[in-house]
């Protein structure tokens, strides 16, 4: 059952790529949003899998899509897909922001290190 503070639909996206990945100079597939805080993160095919690792040690077990075009949600505790409230802020990331991304720090082999 999600509680209120699993889901805080005033919390803004911490920003368009994901978090750790920007400050170290990493590369993402796709991105996902907490729905708790709005930390971004990249998802679990990206090198790093940083979203889950932070809804795992936050204790925020619920996340979205930070994809255009897709407004699903996720428990990380059962797996489950659903949908839920529009979150505050960007719904995803720009349009003209590569996936992956970001322009200039893909590997060209970029698709042999997906998870």
């Amino acid at each position: 059952m999600t509680t209120q503070q699993e889901i805080d639909p005033h919390a803004e996206p911490s920003g368009t790529g994901c978090l750790e990945c920007e400050q170290n100079g990493g590369w993402w597939f796709h991105l996902r949003r907490c729905a708790a805080c709005g930390h971004i993160g990249c998802c679990d095919s990206s090198p790093m899998q940083h979203a889950t690792r932070h809804a795992r040690e936050q204790g925020h077990p619920i996340l979205t899509s930070f994809e255009p075009g897709e407004d699903w949600f996720f428990d990380d505790r059962d797996g489950s897909v659903g949908h839920g409230p529009v979150l505050a802020g960007a719904q995803n990331h720009p349009e003209d922001q590569g996936v992956p991304g970001p322009a200039g720090r893909v590997p060209e082999d970029w698709q042999r290190r997906l998870h």
